[in-house]
């Protein structure tokens, strides 16, 4: 049989073929009338994507980039922040922290797990100044408590700022930055928006722009001040990625075209479409006998993460995945490489992808004779089917 390449990873993700043509077809100057008009509607539709009304800016940048953006506007040398992690993106907060010169409060919880509101409450401070989370810890498929946490901080009255990295978690949670009171949120364009690697966002806050106006961290590419002053006029401070912010345009359009036009609507629809993969990811996994690795009720919708059976490394189902269906589902990372494999529901994933994924894992384990009590062939797939017959009527 052909085999056809499917990307199942929690970024880069599928593109949109729209956002594939807009790209192409992108041939304009950036000091031009004509992109002042598409750099100004794509941050407008970004405020709705988003779902906020403090300002958006954008920035030539994977994610981390825009990670990085957060901590050197955000703080000083010596400042005291808090970083939550569970994992390896929780891991590069930390590490950017220490990079720009702050004392790091860390609270962790062990990969697969997630950070209680009272271990957080211990470690905040009178003097911490910001607080750095994850929505979705996507090398783990847990998600933390970002409402809860931003709650907290209310209740104790911090000056903190909360900068959430959002880049999985937007299109695949619910999140309401401004009525939880998130100061900054942060997003990429590799991931539910579907399209490549180049750009990331960030939504801010205006206690966040006060904050910038004190801290002394050095910036200089990623001012954000800067970017927002030009944004203004329709402009970014340096030379954009024409064609990556063309089909960022095309992917919100799509995005809003699945809700007769609205854009807001229609990132519920792409957040609902996201949890019901994954929920029928979650079923089948079980069905086979095999276990998740996030706690219940903390399970992401970017991606799942499943473990083999003992004595299995995860890397003979990500290999057969590929070798077999040239499906790509990611290994663990880091310390769980082996140990886990991750499916991702991000962005331009359907119903009919997740049927197919999970045919071909059954396919795999049977294959591979995965040592669990009664493997066979359409557990996974009928576990699924229920799943979706039950949540989109």
């Amino acid at each position: 049989m052909i085999r056809k390449t499917r990307l199942f990873t929690p970024g880069p993700t599928p593109l949109l073929p729209a956002a594939q043509f807009a790209m192409a077809a992108a041939d304009i100057h950036h000091r031009t009338p004509e992109f002042r008009a598409l750099f100004t509607k794509v941050l407008s539709q970004l405020k709705d994507f988003v779902g906020t009304s403090n300002d958006v800016i954008l920035l030539s940048s994977s994610g981390s980039g825009a990670m990085e953006a957060a901590v050197s506007n955000l703080t000083s040398p010596g400042d005291r922040v808090l970083v939550v992690t569970a994992g390896k993106f929780g891991e590069r907060w930390v590490g950017l922290a220490k990079a720009f010169g702050c004392h790091a409060d860390v609270v962790s919880a062990p990969y697969g797990q997630t950070v209680s509101l009272d271990a957080v409450k211990a470690a905040l401070k009178p003097d911490t100044t910001a607080v750095f989370v994850q929505a979705t810890e996507s090398s783990t498929g847990v998600r933390h408590d970002v409402k809860g946490i931003a709650e907290l901080l209310k209740a104790e009255k911090s000056e903190a700022v909360l900068i959430v990295d959002a880049i999985t978690g937007l299109g695949t949670t619910h999140l309401d930055m401004d009525a939880w009171g998130v100061d900054v949120l942060i997003g990429g364009s590799q991931k539910a928006v579907m399209m490549p690697p180049g750009l990331s966002y960030l939504a801010v806050s205006q206690r966040a722009w006060d904050r910038m106006e004190t801290s002394k961290n050095p910036r200089y590419y990623f001012d954000l001040r800067k970017e927002r002053k030009n944004a203004a006029k329709g402009e970014s401070a340096y030379t954009p990625p024409v064609s990556l912010i063309a089909a960022l345009g095309a992917s919100l359009d799509y995005i809003a075209g699945q809700a007769d036009g609205d854009l807001k609507a229609g990132r519920t629809k792409l957040v609902d479409n996201a949890e019901t993969c994954a929920a029928m990811t979650r079923a089948a996994a079980e069905a086979l006998g095999l276990k998740l690795f996030a706690p219940k009720g903390y399970e992401a919708a970017a991606a799942t993460a499943i473990l083999p059976p003992e004595g299995v490394d995860s890397g003979v189902i990500v290999k057969g995945l590929k070798s077999k269906f040239a499906a790509i589902v990611t290994d663990g990372q880091g310390e769980m490489k082996g140990s886990l494999f991750r499916i991702a529901h991000i962005g331009f994933f359907d119903y009919l992808d997740t049927i197919a994924i999970i045919g071909a894992l059954e396919q795999v384990a049977v294959a591979a004779k995965l040592p669990v009590p009664g493997l066979e062939f359409g557990k996974g797939l009928i576990a699924a089917q229920k799943v979706f017959a039950e949540r989109v009527k």
